[in-house]
């Protein structure tokens, strides 16, 4: 298992590494300033660092506030993007663009969004979707959904 993020690179296959570094290149020319490239769950992570909110991420506070994670998985490439899990109208917005820039239907979690043919990745939309959000936004966009989270919780439900 890799350590840093040019250890994770180098594993992957030449096929694999050139797509994954183009998707990395996508993700950190389009992102927002503010954001800090860091290894993470095994994954390359952009995170709002510890110095702009130190109270972390909640879970695990000691780490900084994760945002967005990109992986190369057995099956295609991922990208973990934690705002368009948080954000509805992020989210209905990305639905909606997909088809108008894939011919193949969405696979998606929660925060995932796999990629299993590589040649049909939907570059601009990748570059338009990360762009949609600063450290600011997220951080207000957190704390208002960790809010709901807690009052839910302490209200039983």
């Amino acid at each position: 298992m890799a350590s840093s993020i040019e250890e994770y690179i180098e594993s992957l296959s030449e096929e694999r590494k050139t797509v994954f570094s183009k998707l990395r290149k996508v993700v950190k020319t389009n992102l927002p300033k503010g954001f800090e490239e860091t290894f993470q769950y095994n994954m390359i992570g952009y995170v709002v660092p510890k110095k702009m909110y130190p109270a972390g991420y909640h879970v695990t506070p000691e780490l900084a506030l994760p945002f967005l994670h990109i992986a190369s998985q057995k099956n295609g490439l991922a990208l973990y993007h934690m705002g368009i899990y948080a954000d509805p109208k992020l989210l209905k917005w990305f639905q909606t663009e997909y088809p108008k820039h894939c011919k193949t239907k969405l696979d998606m979690g929660k925060s995932c969004i796999r990629f299993k043919k590589i040649e049909g990745i939907p570059w601009k939309l990748i570059e338009e979707l990360v762009s949609k959000m600063g450290p600011k936004e997220w951080i207000d966009l957190y704390e208002k959904n960790l809010k709901k989270t807690k009052e839910k919780s302490k209200n039983g439900e």
